[in-house]
């Protein structure tokens, strides 16, 4: 397993607003309790009849799983899948919907034991704490207050309850790590020292920020695997969320971060997956791509020079005149005063008497001074960045939405790139280190738990 794959996020998992997942594998089986064949690696022995999975009551609460004597019921199962189908758009067709609901359940497994062996070290998580953080989803993930977050969940057929137990799942599991597995790992100050002198020895060389959907596959179940990979992916292509998807599926520890590896050089991945990022372009994806052990969908993010200032991270101040059309406005004539905007803007000497002739021709001016070139559109992020001071752009925009142009009033270059400090590298290999023993340390759970399916 890569570097960047394992790296430790507990710290984050307040924010994130579902556990790490593994999409399911598995085989038909009439066994009632988890064997020790159940590792991630093989897949869990899940039944393949399970009473959920009929055209039930949601109102009715039947168990579907007993972990260790604790109930995992349908409309858990339920309000769970609601919170997937949301993020995807709220609609996806019956065998992905069939498909999720196996994925759900053995969310709910893992999350069950994690809270289990979390009780069992007398770790707790009050609902303080708890509040505090679905607070913090709804206000920074949603975008809304409490009430119309609470109102949100409620009308996908889910419920804040069950986005609160995945939260306390996260916070347990996190706390437990810390407790008990980060306090025995070393990192040398040599391994640091090294890291930073590949870091130097490959500067201006290329790295690339990536998103990953990792699942593992034995040798039996490579085939399944792969084809369920290719329907994410199709799911994905067709305007499925990525983050969604890698939150509940991937099996990489990045899943509770939306499967954000953050910035790595090629050496740091499996070769299959450097060579697949080095004829990516930017918000591309594609997969599955094999990698010892199992598959991986990548989502290329981004991609700089190692130590190398990036042009794109330039700060500009823009101001943004627009002008709008009223209903019924034909595409002729939309080009026409679009052409008569065009004329205008471009006689604009300086940003300073752009609110003049706004005022002339009618249009609705917008400053700030604090947009990062690479956070514009990809179309724009050229035409900008060839404009000098005062300068404006050509019109852009539609019918429907209108025409702007965006005139650059000033440019702040950014500085010569530096490389991570020695903490942060330290950091991230304790990071690494960590999380292959919490995948160990899962695996085990999952080994001794007794798992009943009605």
């Amino acid at each position: 397993m890569n570097f960047m794959r394992t790296r430790f996020t507990g710290k984050h998992a307040k924010f994130a607003i579902a556990a790490t997942a593994a999409l399911l594998a598995a085989t038909p089986s009439s066994s009632q309790t988890v064997s020790d064949n159940a590792v991630p690696q093989a897949g869990l022995n899940i039944p393949e009849q399970l009473t959920i999975f009929g055209e039930d009551n949601p109102n009715v609460r039947r168990a579907t799983a007993l972990v260790n004597g604790d109930i995992i019921t349908g409309t858990d199962v339920n309000h769970r899948l609601a919170l997937i189908v949301a993020a995807n758009g709220g609609e996806v067709s019956k065998e992905e919907e069939d498909r999720l609901r196996l994925q759900v359940l053995r969310n709910l497994i893992d999350e069950t034991l994690q809270i289990q062996e979390a009780e069992a070290n007398e770790i707790t998580i009050s609902q303080a704490e708890i509040n505090q953080t679905f607070n913090q989803v709804a206000q920074q993930n949603f975008r809304q207050d409490i009430d119309a977050f609470d109102d949100y969940l409620r009308s996908r057929g889910s419920s804040a309850n069950t986005l609160k137990q995945q939260i306390k799942g996260e916070l347990a599991w996190s706390r437990l790590l810390r407790r008990n597995i980060q306090p025995f790992i070393n990192v040398g100050d040599e391994e640091v020292n090294a890291i930073i002198e590949r870091l130097n020895a490959s500067k201006g060389t290329t790295e690339y920020r990536i998103g990953e959907i990792y699942m593992s596959a034995a040798p039996e179940a490579a085939e399944q695997v792969a084809s369920n990979m290719r329907q994410i992916l199709d799911q994905i292509r067709q305007g499925g969320s990525f983050v969604a998807y890698a939150r509940q599926f991937s099996e990489a520890s990045t899943a509770v971060t939306g499967g954000d590896l953050g910035w790595v050089r090629p050496v740091q991945l499996p070769q299959s997956l450097a060579d697949a990022a080095a004829q990516m372009q930017i918000g591309q994806v594609v997969g599955p791509v094999q990698v010892p052990g199992g598959f991986s969908i990548l989502y290329l993010i981004d991609q700089r020079q190692i130590l190398t200032a990036d042009p794109r991270n330039a700060v500009l101040s823009l101001k943004q005149l627009a002008i709008g059309f009223p209903p019924g406005t034909t595409e002729a004539q939309a080009t026409s005063r679009a052409a008569e905007f065009a004329t205008a803007t471009q006689n604009i000497k300086g940003c300073g008497a752009a609110n003049e002739i706004a005022a002339n021709i009618g249009a609705s001016v917008v400053d700030n001074d604090q947009v990062r070139l690479k956070d514009l559109p990809g179309p724009l992020q050229n035409t900008i960045a060839n404009l000098q001071i005062g300068q404006a752009s050509q019109p852009f925009g539609s019918v429907t939405d209108g025409v702007r142009v965006l005139i650059l009033c000033g440019r702040d270059d950014p500085q010569t790139a530096t490389a991570p400090s020695f903490d942060k590298i330290m950091s991230d290999l304790e990071n690494e280190r960590i999380n292959k023993r919490a995948q160990i340390y899962l695996r085990d759970l999952r080994r001794d738990a007794i798992i009943e399916y009605n």
